[in-house]
């Protein structure tokens, strides 16, 4: 892994920042630190980071509303996320999804994996195998351009979103498992999350308007690009 990329921690608890910050640092990461959502929204203004580590529970704002803006500001739609909150209930995990998150990690937990997870998020926003265009019926991706298209018209991904398409596009017609899935755009599987990947499905297809219903649900099995000549 490159070292040198920016981080931005945004935790209110200093002892939890401290740990985050050293674990990331002994890496060669590096990081900044803001104890409240305001002070991130500044330093988000300010500066794009590589990878941002989001607490929820912060003294002025949840933290879910600095996902919201992360995704919604098209300068700030491609850094990758990782919420670690101890919000721990399926519920809290599914919405941070929802909005954006590419991974969750739920407290107490090991800095250690944390960074190990922050590095298999970051490898997989960067990996690139050469330039490539994906065509099928009215969607185009453009995998070294991070952009979808659907009849001409741009349709703004998060990074899980694009990854997730581009793997269902890069095989027509077959039927991709939620366990396949999630070892492929997340990196590794999580236990008991894979209702992750409906989720994902689910704002993938509305985000893709018309399009969204290329995307087949083969029940009890997973997901796939319907075949065009379905």
């Amino acid at each position: 892994m490159k070292t040198g990329l920016r981080v931005l921690i945004v935790e209110d608890e200093p002892d939890v920042a401290e740990l985050e910050r050293l674990a990331f640092e002994r890496e060669g990461f590096r990081v900044e630190v803001a104890d409240s959502a305001t002070r991130a929204l500044e330093r988000l203004r300010y500066a794009v980071p590589d990878l941002v580590i989001l607490d929820l529970m912060l003294p002025d704002l949840d933290g879910l509303e600095i996902l919201k803006y992360l995704r919604f500001r098209e300068e700030l739609s491609g850094v990758p996320v990782i919420v670690v909150s101890a919000r721990g209930e399926e519920v809290d995990r599914v919405l941070g999804f929802e909005l954006g998150a590419d991974d969750y990690v739920v407290k107490p937990f090991s800095p250690r994996e944390l960074v190990l997870r922050a590095k298999a998020v970051l490898k997989r926003v960067r990996r690139q195998e050469g330039p490539r265009v994906l065509t099928y019926g009215p969607l185009v991706l453009y995998e070294d351009q991070f952009r979808v298209e659907v009849e001409g018209q741009e349709v703004k991904l998060t990074p899980t979103e694009f990854r997730l398409l581009a793997t269902l596009l890069s095989a027509p017609g077959k039927v991709f498992s939620r366990e396949v899935l999630l070892d492929r755009v997340w990196g590794y599987q999580y236990e008991g999350y894979a209702r992750t990947v409906d989720t994902h499905i689910k704002r993938l297809r509305k985000k893709l308007g018309p399009a969204g219903k290329w995307i087949e649900t083969v029940w009890g099995v997973g997901y796939r690009i319907r075949s065009l000549h379905a």
